[in-house]
């Protein structure tokens, strides 16, 4: 099964230089996204800034999120007023930013709540 497996990593990594060889254009390179948070640096996750108010759901989130401790996507420091910066997030019931879902597996971000410094890893 391993050897299966690296075989298709192997075919997989000779088809992307392939591609890259054919064209120049820098939109077809393949990229190593799969590797990278799925926060861009500037704090937007799918179009939303991850700053604000933020209610939690249990059903229907924007976003789908697990708290860890260790190599988190986003660093969130939980505040009372004026959450402008990324990272900053205001718990409320009602009006709110965007809407999160805690879950054990399968997220879309993982988190660890801070006291100081918070934003993107």
């Amino acid at each position: 099964m391993t050897v299966i497996l690296l075989l298709s990593m192997a075919f997989s990594v000779l088809s992307m230089r392939k591609i890259s060889a054919s064209c120049n254009c820098a939109h077809t390179r393949p990229s190593i996204d799969f590797l990278a948070s799925a926060i861009n640096q500037d704090g937007y996750y799918k179009g939303i800034k991850l700053c604000g108010r933020v209610k939690v759901v249990e059903h229907f989130a924007d976003i789908k999120v697990k708290v860890v401790d260790s190599f988190p996507d986003l660093k969130v420091k939980v505040v009372e007023s004026f959450p402008d910066d990324i990272g900053e997030w205001k718990f409320v019931e009602s009006g709110e930013d965007f809407t999160v879902q805690f879950v054990d597996s399968f997220p879309d971000i993982k988190i660890k709540y801070v006291n100081s410094f918070p934003g993107v890893e």
